[in-house]
């Protein structure tokens, strides 16, 4: 296989495509494609990574032959055809929390500058006067600020706004009351209870049909004489037609509009009023946010390409942070367990089974699934497996997948055990390094971090067996780095984990096997 090549169509930070260069990528960056040009250029490209500035089209997403994942350097995906992506089994991933924090900030910049008329007066100053008594503003403190949205962005602002002193409400029917709680946020249910207590609006909210219009002249109307409007998620979710005739009427206080419907925006009927603070979406415009950006998607897109799994593509099952800070670090151990039940079985199962046990007994179990698909099918196949096909191709290697879930980790907190045709495994993460430890195969207990080279015995237990096989590796130059016994007393069986350095070739492998007597099972595994 050559190198694989990554396309970047918008400015990345620089840090970024050091990551992927790094890594030994391809990266051409070649920016202001015409839609014809980015469709006769994607097909010898692996990876795209865009911004807001580049439409990944059907067209684009089907001609990219070799096209395996698509990154966009910042949070929404609305350029990105996910549909057209999820077709073809090209993952899509965005960087969700690159700007969070910018984003908050941004919000806190326009409620403060929103209450303290600083734009006007600041362009009243550049105009050499001084009107001190023509912008009377009001404070933050002690007033109520409505958040719609209590996501990361959200849950970011009420933080910051608390610290002013502020009263929070909140409307988001997907936040729990636990964390709406921590928060320091009441939430309602009812967007009408709101309008008519809040001093000050700001909405984080996702555009979708349901949030397109939804403040609209009906909701404009109820809300508090002198309410002060800000908008850094979305453009549309206030309709500034009629926010303009709010403001005209004296309804509205001032708006702090950040985001736009159809950008660029030049020209809008909030353009013509002083108290509309207009931004050109400057929301994630930090050189800290840029950066997170570029690094953080390079990251992800790179993880892609290697056939890891990708904890921000949008087009396969969510994975929420709690869940992914919880199964997120055993994805490696799924991978590396299907990739070993591959190698030993020889064959694609027709049944698999994840079972998750301990502390990940309530969690999600999809993208462990998605993992151990991976390992296992991607070393029987040539077919290309990523999260968002994985099922699929399951399905069409007619493997039967299903979950469990137990409370019991044999003595650990948290496990993940895998069966292919009844061929058992299972790992564990115990130290700080976050790194697989097998603890289970073939019934055997053990505990020993794999390594990229393993021989596994399986034989008659006897004395002398590890000698002879310690004696027939060294003569052949091929060092054992850690090792591992499990028995079966009932059985008089041992099970014997090697790791070790150096090829070991069919010669050695042969030898092995012809002079270790009662050797039921030899594997060679590479990791």
């Amino acid at each position: 296989m050559g190198q694989k090549k990554v396309l970047v169509t918008d400015k990345l930070a620089d840090a970024g495509l050091e990551v992927l260069r790094e890594k030994g990528f391809q990266v051409d960056m070649l920016l202001d494609l015409s839609p014809e040009q980015l469709i006769e250029t994607i097909p010898a490209y692996d990876a795209l990574i865009v911004r807001s500035g580049t439409q990944v089209t059907r067209e684009v997403i089907e001609a990219g032959a070799n096209l395996k994942i698509i990154g966009r350097a910042g949070v929404g995906v609305d350029n990105v055809d996910v549909a057209a992506a999820t077709d073809r089994g090209v993952i899509v991933c965005n960087a969700p929390v690159s700007n969070i924090v910018s984003a908050a900030e941004q919000t806190m910049c326009l409620l403060l500058a929103c209450a303290r008329n600083t734009a006007q007066a600041n362009a009243s100053m550049h105009a050499h006067k001084w009107e001190r008594g023509r912008f009377m503003g009001v404070e933050l403190f002690e007033k109520t600020l409505a958040i719609f949205g209590l996501g990361r962005i959200g849950g970011l602002v009420a933080e910051r706004a608390r610290a002013f002193g502020m009263n929070l409400v909140g409307y988001d029917p997907y936040c729990s009351p636990e964390r709406a709680e921590q928060l320091g946020v009441t939430l309602y249910d009812d967007i009408d209870e709101i309008l008519p207590i809040a001093d000050f609006i700001t909405v984080h909210l996702p555009k979708t049909k349901e949030t397109i219009g939804m403040f609209g002249p009906e909701q404009y109307a109820r809300m508090k004489d002198g309410v002060i409007l800000v908008n850094a998620a979305r453009g549309g979710i206030y309709d500034v037609k009629s926010l303009a005739d709010f403001i005209a009427a004296g309804k509205v206080f001032a708006a702090g509009i950040d985001v736009w419907e159809d950008e660029p925006c030049t020209d809008s009927p909030l353009h013509e009023f002083d108290n509309a603070l207009l931004m050109p979406h400057l929301g994630a415009s930090t050189k800290e946010a840029q950066l997170r950006a570029g690094v953080q998607t390079a990251q992800y897109v790179a993880a892609g390409l290697e056939g890891s799994i990708v904890p921000t593509a949008v087009n396969m099952a969510p994975v929420p942070p709690e869940v992914m800070s919880a199964v997120g670090p055993y994805v490696p151990a799924c991978q590396l367990m299907g990739s070993m039940l591959a190698q030993i079985d020889g064959e694609v199962p027709q049944s698999l089974k994840i079972e998750l046990e301990g502390a990940l007994v309530s969690s999600d179990p999809s993208i462990l699934v998605a993992g151990t698909l991976k390992g296992l099918l991607t070393y029987h196949s040539t077919t290309t497996v990523t999260p968002v096909n994985a099922a699929t191709v399951a399905k069409r290697h007619g493997i039967k997948v299903e979950t469990a879930s137990d409370r019991e980790a044999g003595g650990y907190s948290s496990a993940v055990r895998v069966s292919a045709d009844g061929t058992e495994i299972a790992c564990t993460m115990v130290d700080d390094a976050q790194k697989p430890r097998l603890i289970s195969l073939l019934g055997y207990k053990m505990d020993i971090a794999p390594g990229a080279r393993s021989l596994i015995f399986e034989y008659v237990d006897a004395p002398g067996r590890v000698g002879v096989i310690g004696t027939i590796l060294g003569e052949a130059g091929v060092n054992i780095t850690t090792m591992q016994i499990g028995t079966k007393p009932e059985e008089r069986c041992a099970l014997v984990y090697m790791n070790v350095e150096g090829e070991v070739d069919d010669a050695v492998l042969d030898k092995l096997r012809s002079s270790l007597e009662d050797l039921k099972n030899l594997w060679y595994v590479k990791l």
